[in-house]
C-alpha cells in the first residue's frame, strides 16, 4: 500500500485523485495540503506543508507556484518523493527543483496523461522512420477557450520529443500566415485551436507521397492526469534521489 500526501488536495485535480485512490486498492491518501478548508475529506489536510505531521512513501502536488518552495523544502527534509504536478514554475523554482532531487526523488512531467506519455515514446520511433524517407510532420492541437499558453506545453513536448530522436535537426513553425512560401524540409508545423471546452486534443501528421499516417491522443476529462499522476506515486515511492519523468513510469510499464 502507497502512501500519498496530496498537496492541493481541495482544488479540482486534488479532489479528482482523491476519488481515484478511493478505488484503487493499491494507494491510500493519508493526509492533505490546502489552504482552503471548505470540503471535508477522509484524511486530515493541513494549511501548510510544515504542519503536516503524517508519515507518508509520496506526494502528490496539484497546487499552486506560491506552495511549491515550501513544499520542496519540506519534501527534501523529510525525504518524501514527490510527483511535481503543478505548472508555471520560475526559473528560480526550477533550479530549486534540481536542487531538491539531490535530496529526494522527484518527478515532473510536461503531461501526467500515461496515453500523451506513450504517444511519446511512439512517436520517437516513427519519426526516425518516416522523417528520412520524407514525410513531412504537423502537429494540431485543440483546447478550451480559457487556455492562455499557445502553442500548448504537450504539443511542444510531442514535437521535443520527435526533434531529439532527429538529431535536434528540425525547427519549429507556428504561423505560416506572415509568409507566402513552401514548407521547409526541416521543419515541424505546429498550429493551435482554441475553443468550448475542448479539455485536450493532439494530432500529429507524418505526410508523405501517396500516404499519411496520423497519431491522436483525445483526453476528454482532466482525470486521465489524476489517474497517470497515481500511477506515477506508485513508481516514485522508495526510489532513489533524482530527477525522474512519465517516460520512466511508461518503461517500467513496458
Amino acid at each position: 500500500m502507497t502512501k500519498i500526501i496530496m498537496c492541493g488536495c481541495n482544488g479540482h485535480m486534488g479532489q479528482v485523485i482523491t476519488g481515484i485512490c478511493k478505488e484503487d486498492p493499491e494507494v491510500e491518501i493519508v493526509a492533505g495540503i490546502d489552504k482552503y478548508d471548505g470540503i471535508k475529506n477522509d484524511y486530515p489536510v493541513f494549511a501548510k506543508p510544515s504542519d503536516c505531521n503524517v508519515p507518508a512513501d509520496v506526494i502528490i502536488d496539484f497546487s499552486n507556484v506560491s506552495v511549491v518552495d515550501e513544499l520542496l523544502d519540506y519534501s527534501g527534509e523529510k525525504n518524501i518523493p514527490v510527483v511535481l504536478c503543478t505548472t508555471g514554475l520560475s526559473e528560480a523554482q526550477l533550479e530549486k527543483v534540481k536542487e531538491t532531487s539531490k535530496k529526494t526523488a522527484v518527478l515532473k512531467s510536461a503531461n501526467m496523461s500515461l496515453g500523451i506519455n506513450t504517444l511519446l515514446k511512439l512517436l520517437k520511433e516513427a519519426a526516425t522512420v518516416l522523417a528520412p524517407a520524407g514525410f513531412d510532420i504537423e502537429i494540431v492541437e485543440k483546447h478550451h477557450n480559457q487556455k492562455l499558453d499557445a502553442p500548448s506545453g504537450t504539443a511542444l513536448a510531442l514535437a521535443d520529443s520527435m526533434n531529439e530522436a532527429l538529431n535536434d535537426a528540425y525547427t519549429y513553425k507556428y504561423d505560416r500566415s506572415q509568409e507566402r512560401k513552401k514548407r521547409e524540409k526541416y521543419e515541424i508545423g505546429i498550429q493551435a485551436v482554441r475553443g468550448g471546452n475542448i479539455v485536450g486534443e493532439h494530432e500529429v501528421i507524418f505526410a508523405g507521397t501517396d500516404e499519411v499516417i496520423t497519431f491522436k491522443h483525445t483526453a476528454t476529462s482532466k482525470a486521465v492526469f489524476g489517474k497517470g499522476a497515481v500511477e506515477a506515486a506508485k513508481y516514485l515511492a522508495g526510489k532513489p534521489a533524482g530527477m525522474y519523468d512519465m517516460s520512466n513510469v511508461i518503461d517500467n510499464k513496458a
